[in-house]
């Protein structure tokens, strides 16, 4: 069964030093805005995670674990859980055990990439701090999809090769602090939404 109509879907990939850039982030997203976000964090395998709650302290939206074939909705938030890997299939998440020998970590880029191929104009791909190059040919993918990129500044990031590397690559939209990007997220999907109105 298909989503019943279409709307944006938002994927976030974060890793180091990027938990506060997404807590500022959301912290500017209202509960309505028609969008449904997928945060793709890069976490420890061997800690429990309490990233849900820490950023549920920044959001009314809400905010869980993502699970095996669930539907993704708008004005709600999915996260990967520890030791997943995800992909989305005509609205609905998909999880994969990431291999144990696994020691790069590119859940971003697999991710990006399916939401890419699935949403095309209706994919939005945001790269926020992060050690590392993951995001990078997933943005390219999604950008050759004509869906958007936005990155954070390097300037304001404390991990700066994630973001970098996106720049670098890709030709990203935005490239602006994370409580600017909530507000050109927001202003493009309220121009779209005009547009589409009108049309």
């Amino acid at each position: 069964m298909l989503p019943q109509t279409k709307f944006y879907m938002v994927a976030i990939g974060v890793s180091a030093g990027g938990m506060e850039p997404l807590h500022e982030f959301f912290s500017q997203i209202p509960p309505d805005s028609g969008i449904a976000f997928i945060v793709i964090p890069h976490l420890n395998r061997d800690y429990v995670s309490i990233a849900d709650e820490l950023l549920a302290q920044h959001t009314n939206l809400p905010v869980g674990w993502a699970t095996e074939g669930q539907e993704v909705k708008p004005d709600c938030i999915y996260m990967l859980p520890i030791n997943k890997m995800m992909t989305i299939e005509n609205g609905y998440l998909h999880l994969q055990d990431r291999p144990v020998l696994d020691r790069s970590n590119w859940a971003v880029d697999i991710f990006f990439k399916s939401l890419a191929h699935g949403e095309k104009g209706y994919a939005i791909g945001i790269v926020l701090s992060g050690a590392g190059s993951d995001g990078t040919l997933g943005a390219i993918a999604i950008h050759n999809e004509q869906g958007m990129v936005m990155v954070q500044d390097p300037k304001t990031a404390e991990f700066t090769s994630m973001p970098q590397s996106a720049i670098l690559k890709d030709h990203p939209t935005h490239i602006l602090s994370p409580i600017r990007l909530a507000h050109a997220l927001l202003a493009f999907v309220s121009s779209e939404e005009t547009k589409a109105s009108k049309a």
